[in-house]
Formats: structure tokens, sequence, C-alpha cells
């Protein structure tokens, strides 16, 4: 069976767990910690960048950040992940959904305005695919009505919109390195802090609500409990996994790339599939490749016949609007137009670093064959 996914094993990797486990620094904010952060706070161009247990973990700092309570509202697609809308449910906002764009399956920023209210405290957009939203737009309604935005960038590093990086263009952005993203650290994740006033509680909410960050680097003398917090730090063990994989940063983010374009290019002509489209101002990165059949029974045709000839193929989100929290926690403003229809005519084909240039042609060549017999 080819695999929709396979995490990436690296030398490096074992050889700086070995490192942390010898030495007995395996707590978090060590060396490799440090390390991970340093890097992406440099090449992304970033004000600051704390590494965090998950993006999950992220995006409740970033709730907490933004003082989200009870009678809020927060903006954000319902295409995503149930992270996305739990970590501000968890503090008491409503969740306002929006439509998507077909195109690229990002939110429709010409149907974020409409949605807000007084009562709105954030706008999430979420970087479907590594493929960025229309961020100008989206930036220029956050400006003319004060509501910060919050980018899910869990598919998105090393993704750029024009020539920023996703997750820094936002008041705050939020990566994931899970074992399903293009660089892993099994769990994990990371928060991007785009505006300065966030920088010290940030550190203070990631150290259990103390300012242990403070103490350790010498401004006090003693750290003690000033505010609520949790902890969002990651081990040592988990960073160094990362380390190894962003010392080769490119070369992964060229290897998925190079499997997306051999994907494009060998089923762009097939016409009963319609596939991703990256607008001219954004750069992707590869992080997944769909398709998308007429509709949801084909789907499911197309998904049981890949299976049966060893290949597995996935769908993605359920709608969050349309699911038992869904309907409990949130509200759809406006119409769903393309959220659900778009949701279910998408596949995803397998995809990770260093697939086999033979699976990856059996994918095709398998998927020519099921669709040239229908």
């Amino acid at each position: 069976m080819i695999p929709f996914n396979k995490s990436i094993n690296l030398e490096k990797s074992t050889e700086y767990v070995s490192e942390c486990i010898i030495t007995g620094k395996i707590a978090g904010d060590g060396k490799y910690t440090k390390l991970c952060s340093e890097w992406m706070k440099s090449r992304f161009n970033a004000k600051k960048i704390l590494l965090t247990t998950s993006c999950t973990a992220a995006l409740e700092m970033a709730a907490i950040l933004l003082d989200v309570k009870s009678g809020d509202e927060v903006i954000m697609p319902s295409y995503t992940f149930v992270s996305t809308a739990n970590a501000f449910v968890c503090r008491g906002a409503k969740i306002v959904f929006v439509d998507i764009r077909p195109d690229t399956m990002n939110i429709d920023e010409k149907q974020i305005e409409q949605a807000i209210t007084d009562k709105t405290k954030a706008i999430v957009v979420v970087h479907y695919a590594g493929v960025g939203c229309e961020m100008d737009e989206i930036m220029k309604i956050s400006r003319k009505h004060n509501v910060p935005v919050i980018e899910d960038a869990a598919q998105g590093v090393m993704a750029k919109y024009k020539d920023k990086y996703l997750g820094t263009i936002g008041d705050i952005g939020c990566y994931s390195f899970h074992e399903t993203k293009n660089y892993q650290m099994g769990e994990g994740g990371a928060i991007v802090l785009n505006n300065e006033k966030y920088f010290e509680r940030a550190e203070i909410l990631r150290e259990k609500g103390t300012d242990r960050s403070r103490f350790f680097r010498g401004e006090i003398d003693k750290y003690s409990w000033v505010d609520v917090g949790s902890s969002y730090l990651p081990s040592e063990i988990n960073a160094a996994i990362l380390w190894a994989q962003l010392e080769i940063a490119d070369k992964i983010n060229e290897n998925r790339i190079e499997t997306w374009d051999y994907y494009y290019n060998e089923l762009k002509d097939i016409k009963e599939l319609e596939l991703p489209s990256v607008p001219r101002e954004c750069k992707h990165n590869g992080h997944l490749f769909y398709i998308k059949v007429k509709d949801l029974d084909n789907r499911m045709i197309v998904i049981s016949k890949l299976k049966e000839l060893g290949i597995s193929a996935v769908f993605h989100y359920v709608p969050l609007h349309s699911s038992l929290a869904g309907f409990k926690y949130g509200k759809f403003s406006g119409r769903d137009v393309y959220t659900s229809l778009e949701s279910e005519r998408l596949i995803r084909l397998p995809m990770f670093y260093g697939i086999p240039n033979q699976d990856r042609e059996k994918v095709v060549n398998v998927l020519k064959t099921i669709l040239s017999a229908k």
C-alpha cells in the first residue's frame, strides 16, 4: 500500500535526540528549541517566534492574548480542522463561519466584512494546502474595523503571500509541526508574534503563567505566578527532531514541490478532474495535492478503487458548521455556496518527503485507469 503520508526519518534527528538523552537536557527551551525558533525568526523575518506543543496550543495562546471571552464572536472558514474553532470556543466565543473560495478552498475575503459586528473579536484565516489567503484585502478589512487577524498557517510553513511568509502577515501566526506536516516534531507547533505588545505576555502564558523567562534572562531575581497560562513548551527531544529537518528545509521544500508539479502536469489534461489553483501572488509549499471529482458519490468510488489497487487517498475536513459542535458553538454568516459542495468533491493524493518516483507514477497511472473506465 502506498501510504497517504510518511513521517520524516533523518539520521541527524537520531543523533540530536541521543545527545539530549545522554546529556539529560530533555526539558523545553534548551539548545534545540532555541535553534529552531531563532532559525524561523531569521528565515521568515519574524519579530518573535516561540515553539509550542502544537498548533492547537498556539491558537489557544492567541485566543488568550486577544482576551477572547464569553459573548465575543470570531470569524473563520468552516472548512478547517476543529482546533481552529476550539481554541476560541474554549474561551467562550461564538464562531461565525463564512464561505470559502472554490479556487483555493480558502476563506472568501469578500464575505468577511458583512460578518463583522460590534461583538467581533478576531478574524481567523486558514491558509489551506499552503496557499495564502488574499491577505492584502483581509488586512485592509482588519485595519478598517480594528479587528486583529490570526493566521492559522498550520499547513503554511515556508509558503509565501507576495514577499511575506505565511504566518508573519497578521497580528499572530500559528504553525504546526505535527507528523502530517512538511516539517515534523511528532506533536508540536509555534506561535508567531507580529505585534510587540504580545511578546511579554506570550512568554508568561507559555510558562504556566509565570515570568520564568525573564528570570532566566537575569531581568528579575526570582519568578512567580503573574497571569493565567499553561504548559505550552515542547520537550527538547521534539525540538531536536525538528532541528534536523530545518537544517535541510529547502531540500524538503523543493522535493515536495517537485512531487506537486509532477502530479499537476500529469493530471492537468484530464477533463473529469479539477486541480488546485495557486494565485499568482502566492508561492505554495507543496503541502498537499488534491483533485476534485464530480460529486460525493464519485469521490467515494474513486477513493475505494484507489484503495483496492494499493493506494491510500483520503478526503479532508467535514465542514465544521455542519457538525454537532458547529451547530452548538457557531453560526454561518451568509450562504454556504461553496463550503459543503467543494468539500465533498475533494480527494488528497499521497504526498510526503521522499516519495519514490515509482509510487507517484503508480498513483497517476492508476487514477487515469479508474477515470477512463467510468
